[in-house]
């Protein structure tokens, strides 16, 4: 009976000091399990969550504000190349062309902006003859004004104590001092520009400002698409074969004048930045605005001249 008793008490010990045994690796292993997930969860806390692209920076372009009180960017005095062998007849040869320095506009001008100097200069009002839907829709205070003719956005520069761009200053503000077919680059992509078509955004019109990724290389907003935009020039089909090289001023006869930048009823294709179009100076439209230039203060003394 004696031996019996030490033999279970043996059973006993060696199962004992196997449960304890198992329960011991459970334990570790859900330890082990804790500390991967702790380790883990510091790891995951430490990662950024999404990677943002960082952003141009133009700080590096000098930037004024004109008499209108709309702020302005500098474009520096030096080459860029002009035009385009793969777009239109008139826009070849591509060609460089030195200007010296200027200010642009930052934004296209809006409505409201527009209507105060119709209010204090007693001039017309901008007209529309034909949109297709309710012209309240883009009527808009915050839209880019639009319906004035040539002479009156050359009225709203003077007025300003600007002057309307060449359209050698308009393509360079738009396009930098490469090659490139729009303001960010050579292919399109969406989101970029207000163009015909609703994938971006807008059916007709849009508040200056609202494409952040389609600035151009000195941050300038929608050199292509939104609204077209008058220039100082006088059109001529045949003008780059012959147009000096340094801060070319237009053709000096004929009967159209040049609009820049497509618009939002432009294709991708048309709303290149070498595209030209032209139109009669008294023509308005929807599609038709205006952004003003203006000399470096240092050339003001002596302004650049342009053919009216």
């Amino acid at each position: 009976m004696e031996n019996k008793g030490v033999l279970i008490a043996a059973i006993a010990f060696v199962f004992g000091s196997f449960i304890l045994m198992i329960v011991g690796l459970v334990y570790e292993s859900y330890k082990a399990k804790q500390q991967r997930e702790l380790v883990a969860s510091l790891q995951s806390e430490s990662r950024p969550v999404a990677t943002v692209a960082p952003q141009d920076d133009y700080s590096v372009y000098k930037t004024m504000v004109g008499d209108d009180g709309r702020e302005m960017v500098q474009i520096p005095e030096g080459p860029f190349t002009m035009g385009s062998k793969e777009g239109d007849p008139d826009e070849v040869p591509d060609h460089q062309v030195y200007l010296g320095t200027y200010y642009m506009d930052k934004k296209e001008v809006t409505q409201a902006e527009y209507d105060r100097f119709v209010r204090m200069t007693k001039r017309g009002k901008p007209f529309v003859p034909v949109f297709e839907d309710d012209i309240s829709k883009i009527l808009k205070p915050t839209l880019p004004a639009m319906g004035m003719s040539w002479s009156d956005a050359v009225a709203y520069c003077k007025w300003a104590g600007k002057r309307l761009p060449t359209e050698a200053e308009w393509e360079k503000a738009g396009r930098g001092e490469g090659k490139r077919r729009y303001p960010w680059g050579e292919e399109f992509g969406t989101g970029r520009a207000n163009v015909d078509g609703d994938e971006d955004g807008f059916r007709y019109l849009a508040p200056p400002g609202s494409f952040e990724s389609g600035r151009s290389p000195f941050g300038l907003y929608d050199m292509t698409g939104n609204v077209a935009e008058w220039v100082a020039d006088t059109y001529d089909e045949q003008y780059y074969r012959k147009s000096p090289y340094r801060d070319p001023p237009g053709p000096e006869e004929g009967e159209h004048k040049v609009i820049r930048g497509g618009s939002w009823r432009e294709t991708q294709q048309n709303a290149r930045l070498p595209k030209r179009f032209q139109a009669k100076m008294w023509r308005t439209d929807s599609t038709i605005g205006i952004r003003c230039a203006r000399d470096a203060e240092e050339q003001r003394a002596e302004p650049r001249k342009t053919r009216n």
